[in-house]
């Protein structure tokens, strides 16, 4: 019987050294787009997943990403008093219950890797999810709902996975595709950000996945990989060697890198253009730049 994923964890230990100067003192998690932070939109995604269990592996001034998910019972009393039912329910939606969210510190960057493996005891026995709140998807199912409801089916491990121009193929882990059925595809193997030339296919993996505590043993064992880290892809690797079942899937949205400026500027503009109460304004405005920029050439 396959056991349904309910624990999540979110690798967020990382210094955010492309928006320095803003996170010296920001954890680049908190960072928003539009009215909500980016891991907000992480923890939204992983609740219509399923997840009830929320563990974040954490690093020295991430104080701020703890604050937010606490209570503010000031501000609701505030709020409360003004009658603004709106934001209140915003609010709400910020709130975690007691003992539903963790925090694992990671002393040392030795990559994603040794990042999921330093909740290797609150994981235990149990398949669970990794969600990188860098990688934002907008889906009209949220992504790790789509691979939820795959991975009833096949079990096993599980990444998201989407088509990168063959001259990217260095900045991901790139499946070795066996057979393609669409949606699903089985691997014969990973590999770690290899050179174009080199690439045996350009499906990329990006920031979702479903594992078996499996992975955990297999990160035990793993030494330093490309980049002197501990490769998270090398661990889900040896499960296709072993002979498990390991797939990856298509998923059904648009991603957006928001670990980088360029990326994180596009987010800004499709949710932006995405809401209903600033399109038509926000719209108009880059209607205007555009015709300006034409006019200045």
């Amino acid at each position: 019987m396959k056991r349904r994923v309910t624990k999540a964890v979110f690798p967020v230990a990382g210094l955010g050294t492309r928006f320095l100067p803003a996170t010296k003192s920001i954890p680049k998690e908190i960072m928003t787009l539009v009215d909500r932070p980016l891991i907000q939109y992480a923890i939204d995604e992983a609740r219509a997943a399923g997840i009830k269990e929320f563990i974040f592996v954490t690093s020295r001034g991430k104080g701020a990403l703890e604050d937010y998910f606490d209570h503010a019972p000031e501000l609701e009393t505030s709020l409360k008093k003004k009658k603004k039912k709106d934001l209140l329910s915003a609010l709400k939606s910020t709130n975690m219950d007691s003992g539903a969210i963790a925090y694992i510190r990671q002393h040392k960057a030795l990559g994603l890797g040794h990042a999921v493996w330093c909740a290797r005891r609150l994981i235990g026995d149990e398949p669970f999810a990794v969600i990188l709140p860098d990688d934002v998807i907008a889906a009209e199912k949220p992504c790790l709902q789509q691979m939820a409801e795959a991975h009833a089916e096949t079990g096993g491990c599980m990444v998201a996975a989407m088509e990168v121009p063959q001259e990217k193929t260095s900045s991901y882990g790139i499946l070795d595709v066996k057979e393609d059925h669409g949606s699903i595809v089985s691997m014969n193997g990973m590999v770690e950000k290899p050179s174009a030339e080199t690439a045996p296919s350009n499906l990329a993996v990006i920031g979702r996945y479903i594992l078996t505590p499996q992975i955990m043993q297999n990160l035990n064992k793993i030494k330093q990989g490309a980049g002197g880290e501990i490769q998270l892809t090398d661990a889900i690797a040896k499960e296709i060697e072993n002979g498990r079942s390991v797939h990856g899937y298509r998923f059904r949205g648009q991603r957006y890198d928001c670990g980088s400026k360029a990326g994180y500027l596009q987010a800004t503009v499709a949710f932006g253009l995405a809401r209903e109460e600033l399109h038509d304004e926000f719209s108009a405005y880059l209607d205007e730049l555009a015709a300006t920029k034409r006019a200045a050439q």
